[in-house]
């Protein structure tokens, strides 16, 4: 699966934001799709995901309340909406198709979220 993540930019504190993972390639609707993210001199972090058939979702605590993940399995999209956004959500964020253990399979490429005032 090819997985292209969109969306990103400068948001203020307080503000949302909406990513996208576009996927092209095998059977999008039989994986389970999460969104990953690294800030600057960190290590890369689960953030969310979104399992394949019922859709069953997952969050980290840190973004629990405030990130919605959604899949549109027509539009072979995954989005993840971003709410009530801190400095400390400023990273690239990646989306990545993954076995039922959120271990990634194939990665897309970052788009940056950088919240600031």
């Amino acid at each position: 699966v090819q997985l292209q993540a969109s969306g990103g930019g400068s948001v203020q504190p307080g503000g949302s934001r909406r990513l996208s993972c576009s996927a092209s390639g095998r059977a999008f609707i039989n994986y389970t799709v999460a969104w990953f993210r690294q800030a600057p001199g960190k290590e890369r972090e689960f953030v969310s995901a979104v399992k394949y058939g019922v859709g069953t979702t997952y969050y980290s605590d840190f973004v629990k309340g405030r990130f919605t993940i959604s899949r549109d399995n027509d539009k072979k999209t995954v989005y993840l909406q971003m709410n009530s956004l801190q400095p400390e959500d400023t990273a690239v964020y990646y989306c990545a198709t993954t076995n039922s253990h959120f271990d990634p399979i194939d990665w897309g490429q970052g788009t940056l979220v950088t919240v600031s005032s």
